[in-house]
């Protein structure tokens, strides 16, 4: 079975995956890339300021012969108003 090494990527540099994953199928491999980079966003999202600055991430996907995909996901976080305005209305 082939070996995928997925690579987080954001915009503080790139750590690379130095165990892998044996997987059987592409489609593994894409539900797998789905997955990372989903709980990646899931952080992110969560210990962003809300800057309303765009951030981006990747997970990039090589096997022993090279890349393979790279999944990507960016999102801006913009506060119209505090939650403290929202209920005194």
């Amino acid at each position: 079975m082939p070996r995928y090494y997925f690579d987080l990527r954001d915009e503080t540099g790139v750590a690379l995956d130095e165990e892998g994953l044996e997987l059987a199928s592409p489609r593994s491999v894409h539900a797998e890339a789905a997955k990372s980079v989903a709980d990646m966003a899931r952080d992110a999202i969560l210990s962003a300021p809300p800057s309303g600055r765009r951030q981006t991430m990747a997970i990039d996907v090589r096997d022993a012969a090279g890349p393979v995909m790279q999944v990507n996901f960016s999102f801006a976080i913009e506060i119209f108003r505090t939650a403290s305005e929202s209920r005194d209305h």
